[in-house]
């Protein structure tokens, strides 16, 4: 009954979330269905092993959810993000529309600009580019989703997405873990993914396929309230927050737009390798501060140094284009409420099921897994990500139920820490783009194409470019090790 228990919560998570019911509500029903039918005590898994779990879980990250939302508004409201998009499809034109789009979508997400935040500056550009173009409206969605769903969430080194800060407290690494197999990693994911939408473009103009009719506009996605409860919790970003504050008429330089996200890279860079290592942070280790490791929150730290420092100079950047600034700045910070606890009730619900005694039989199994402890891990979080449709979710329940085991396993047979972490996040974002995840139902929606439509092709660019690249790091990596 115990194991029927769990697969049934998490079928009525699944099912339920997939039709926009919160999962505030959904997640500890789910949990508590899961306990009742392994005869576990409600009430004891609802306020102590699910809640724990959550508020651990807001404790580590909120700051990062907070900071992220806060300088992603700042950087739309600024006119920043448009004014890259604009030079960078400016600069590559028609001629090079789906490069142009990925390329843009890539600079400003790497450079810590909110997934959604991007998505509703890139449709509307995407759009005109492709009709310019003549490029079928329905390779828009792929083109947006190489740039921002992929390498620059999971593999480039340095990037501030918080998949890429959920392992640095469970293995005691950096934003920049195994950096050159990131950089090999992304290369691979960029290279196949545009090889296959330049073979799409070139199938589409000879069967004389053209960009298509007009569909609605991108804000009428802002209104659907079902849209918004999937999307939660797949990004940090509240899309809802999308349409309040004040977008400015006026653009900055290109050069100015771009400072604040060279900003996130060197000092998140300066602050892992140079400025945190060289202080002493020994008091860490008293009660009064949990008595954790520095290693335990030094890339945590680094990444919210990194975004404070760039919403300042954004702030100094644009204070004249930032006529309604507390507006804008509200907005950003009620735009990481939702996703948090969205994302935390998730989290809730695998320590639920992580702890009642069937789970043994499911941990078990991920472990006995052939190939060690990183196809094991690739296998356990890809399947949880796509199970709840997040990567940030499906990634950190992975790490509470297993993650100790992993680094024990991995420390017996002398596996850097740092490839640990690349696997683990890369492995987050290759099955959270299956059809029922809020980020893919969004981007859909906010190109005013449907799944029959586009779907095979965000498949091609954002799981299949992603599982070859996970292949190639895990293959060299059990060769070569981290680097």
């Amino acid at each position: 009954m115990g194991l029927l228990g769990i697969l049934l919560g998490l079928g009525l998570l699944i099912w339920f979330a997939y039709r926009g019911w919160s999962v505030l509500l959904l997640a500890p029903l789910a949990a508590l269905i899961a306990a009742f039918l392994s005869g576990e005590p409600l009430l004891a898994n609802w306020t102590q092993t699910f809640m724990g779990s959550a508020a651990s879980f807001v404790g580590q990250f909120f700051p990062l959810f907070l900071l992220g939302a806060l300088f992603g508004k700042l950087m739309e409201d600024s006119g920043s993000v448009t004014a890259i998009a604009e030079f960078m499809t400016g600069t590559l034109g028609a001629q090079r529309a789906i490069l142009a789009v990925v390329l843009a979508g890539a600079i400003v997400t790497y450079g810590g600009v909110s997934l959604f935040v991007a998505l509703f500056v890139l449709a509307p550009m995407a759009e005109a580019l492709f009709r310019a173009a003549d490029i079928p409206r329905r390779l828009m969605p792929p083109a947006i989703a190489l740039g921002t769903f992929t390498f620059t969430m999971m593999a480039l080194p340095g990037t501030p997405a918080i998949q890429n800060a959920i392992p640095m407290p469970f293995f005691g690494t950096t934003p920049f873990a195994a950096p050159g197999l990131g950089i090999i990693a992304s290369a691979i994911m960029l290279g196949f993914g545009l090889w296959w939408l330049s073979r799409a473009e070139a199938g589409a103009r000879r069967a004389g396929e053209g960009f298509g009719a007009s569909a609605a506009s991108v804000n009428a996605a802002l209104d659907d309230t079902v849209l918004r409860e999937r999307a939660t919790t797949a990004r940090e970003f509240d899309p809802a927050e999308i349409a309040h504050g004040h977008l400015s008429a006026e653009r900055p330089s290109i050069a100015l737009a771009a400072l604040p996200l060279a900003l996130v890279i060197v000092v998140n860079l300066l602050m892992s390798f140079v400025i945190l290592p060289r202080l002493d942070f020994a008091f860490l280790g008293e009660e009064r501060w949990g008595g954790i490791t520095f290693s335990a929150v030094s890339g945590v730290w680094s990444v919210a140094v990194a975004l404070i420092v760039a919403i300042l100079a954004t702030l100094a950047i644009n204070r004249r284009r930032l006529p309604k600034l507390r507006e804008t700045m509200d907005a950003g910070a009620n735009a990481s409420v939702l996703p948090i606890f969205s994302v935390a009730s998730l989290v809730g619900f695998g320590a639920v099921v992580a702890a009642l005694p069937a789970f043994a039989l499911v941990r078990d199994w991920v472990l006995s897994i052939g190939g060690g402890p990183l196809v094991s891990l690739a296998v356990a979080t890809n399947i949880l990500a796509a199970l709840t449709g997040s990567a940030s979710g499906g990634l950190t329940i992975a790490l509470d139920a297993l993650g100790s085991t992993y680094l024990q396993r991995a420390g017996e047979l002398g596996i850097d820490p740092a490839l640990l972490h690349r696997v683990a996040v890369m492995s987050a974002g290759t099955l959270d783009s299956l059809p029922h995840s809020g980020a893919v139902v969004t981007l859909l929606a906010v190109c005013g194409a449907t799944p029959r439509q586009s779907y095979l092709d965000i498949v091609m660019v954002a799981i299949v470019g992603a599982i070859l690249a996970l292949v190639a790091v895990i293959a060299i990596g059990s060769v070569t090790g981290s680097f």
